[in-house]
């Protein structure tokens, strides 16, 4: 995953919310002040950062990248190296209210697992991701008969990490099959503006990115 911009360093407040991205802020103002956070993915923990200033969690991160790593623990955060396809089972059940994964569930190898893991750890989980349904990128594989290139999704093709792209309507199907509530879902346009998703073709065709806040239904068991 592409390194977070964070000018943040130990012991100084720098995390502003202006300093990080939309879907960050989001998914911050999602998070309840003092609860239990894995942000699986980290990068070099703007949003960690940020929550551990602001909110008071108990912040933890996973990061594959060594760089990503070195960065967040610089900042005095609680970070450690490992791969969210196969290092999640490690965590205990509920072991944190919330389990972040910000635009990183369409680079990893088994996203249904990587999803009942992320619900399976957390009380909640917090997902983002770039939505391959945007009108945008449909027109130019309409148009041009090439792998779309947005804001988003800004790797060429032989260069990006993501293997499995998906769209909002391919990730509410997921949900339904991994037996998940939403408890909030929102979509980013290209301005950068969020509002809860409505209609969920029309989302489909409009955000470019999307943020669902997730957790179990009662009474269903990981993989149900």
């Amino acid at each position: 995953m592409t390194a977070l911009d964070s000018t943040a360093r130990r012991g100084k407040l720098s995390a502003r919310p202006s300093s990080i991205r939309t879907d960050l802020r989001i998914i911050a103002d999602m998070i309840e002040p003092g609860s239990r956070v894995l942000d699986v993915g980290c990068g070099d923990g703007a949003l960690l950062d940020y929550l551990v200033h602001f909110k008071q969690v108990i912040g933890r991160g996973l990061e594959i990248s060594q760089a990503g790593v070195n960065a967040s623990v610089s900042q005095g955060l609680s970070v450690v190296q490992g791969d969210a396809d196969r290092d999640l089972v490690d965590y205990p059940d509920r072991a944190f209210d919330y389990v972040v994964l910000s635009q990183t569930l369409q680079a990893t190898r088994d996203p249904r697992e990587v999803l009942e893991q992320l619900v399976r750890i957390g009380q909640r989980a917090i997902v983002s991701f770039p939505n391959f349904g945007y009108w945008k990128v449909r027109l130019a594989l309409l148009v041009k008969g090439r792998m779309p290139k947005t804001a988003s999704l800004p790797d060429a093709w032989y260069e990006t990490p993501n293997i499995h792209l998906c769209t909002i309507l391919d990730f509410l199907d997921l949900a339904r099959r991994c037996g998940l509530e939403i408890d909030r879902a929102l979509m980013l346009d290209e301005g950068g503006h969020a509002r809860p998703i409505g209609g969920a073709a029309r989302a489909n065709l409009t955000a470019t990115d999307a943020v669902f806040l997730l957790r179990r239904k009662d009474g269903v068991s990981p993989g149900g």
